[in-house]
């Protein structure tokens, strides 16, 4: 057997405070998004004046992230240099998430939508980072 770690409730407020901090020092009216490693939402958030689509968008792009492992622009430059099929993965390839990886394991991720996507990325990184 083995133990891995889990978000915690003050994980995700120390996370979602981080990346709030991120989009509001730069005036990015944004979604965010934190979900387990089974990419099942835990934590959603929409600032003022965020694109009402970026509560969709948001928590697909940290489902993404938790679930390959990966960021998602990684995902999507997968997808730009030729490799279709994986548009037939059940998830949504589009830069801005980033995986929370714990000694090796994947407990979760961080996916941010409103903005330009690897400005994006900068916030889910930011709310990544503080954990």
């Amino acid at each position: 057997m083995k133990t891995v770690q889990q978000l915690t409730l003050d994980d995700l407020k120390r996370i979602a405070q981080a990346a709030e901090q991120k989009a509001q020092e730069n005036q990015w009216k944004v979604s965010i998004a934190i979900c387990d490693a089974g990419g099942h939402l835990l934590w959603l958030q929409r600032l003022d004046g965020a694109p009402v689509m970026s509560a969709t968008i948001a928590p697909d792009k940290a489902r993404a992230s938790a679930l390959s492992g990966k960021p998602t622009k990684a995902l999507e430059d997968m997808v730009n240099g030729g490799r279709v099929a994986a548009l037939a993965m059940p998830i949504k390839p589009l830069e801005g998430a980033e995986p929370i990886i714990v000694d090796g394991n994947v407990i979760g991720a961080v996916g941010v939508s409103g903005v330009a996507a690897a400005d994006d990325a900068r916030i889910a990184l930011a709310g990544v980072n503080a954990l």
